[in-house]
């Protein structure tokens, strides 16, 4: 779409306005928009680099391998620096999580809450899902406590799957 001032250029900007009810629209080039007085801001507000970059910054090593004189570590796989990954906001491939753990881990812990993932739980299904993973944790519990020969524990931890258990069976 062609600039509504000037009729030359491309029209990047799109203003629109509502006065008294009745709107207009114009679309003007950077250069038309700035004589008008529209522009006043061309560049966008919210940019994903630019969070990933506000994530990334706190975190940021004091003392980066290449300001040291030392070469940066690269992702042996498809060779993507760290410095690389905050330019682009992404990673190169799988490797690249072990490769920068160290550097991810406190951007993830502070975007997700956490770096294990937990996933969802469909509501129709929840209540099965939640026991079986109960019952699975307790199972683990219960080795634990047999190695570690606390059998009054290993009782109880047996009692609990047993009811689980049953819960879980049809009709039950």
């Amino acid at each position: 779409m062609l600039c509504q001032a000037c009729g030359q250029a491309e029209a990047t900007v799109h203003v629109t306005r509502i006065v008294n009810g009745e709107k207009t629209e114009s679309h003007l080039c950077e250069q038309c928009a700035r004589e008008q007085g529209e522009a006043v801001l061309l560049e966008p507000v919210f940019s994903f680099h630019k969070l990933l970059g506000g994530l990334l910054e706190p975190e940021a090593d004091p003392a980066p391998a290449e300001a040291v004189g030392r070469a940066p570590v690269r992702c042996p796989n498809c060779g993507l620096t760290f410095s690389d990954f905050k330019r682009l906001g992404h990673l190169g491939c799988s490797e690249c999580y072990e490769t920068f753990q160290k550097q991810l881990e406190p951007v993830l812990r502070r975007i997700h809450g956490s770096t294990a993932h937990a996933g969802k739980i469909p509501a129709r299904t929840g209540g099965a899902l939640r026991r079986r993973r109960e019952l699975n944790r307790l199972r683990q519990e219960l080795h634990q406590a047999v190695a570690k020969e606390e059998y009054e524990r290993a009782a109880e931890i047996r009692d609990r799957i047993r009811a689980l258990e049953r819960d879980l069976r049809p009709g039950g």
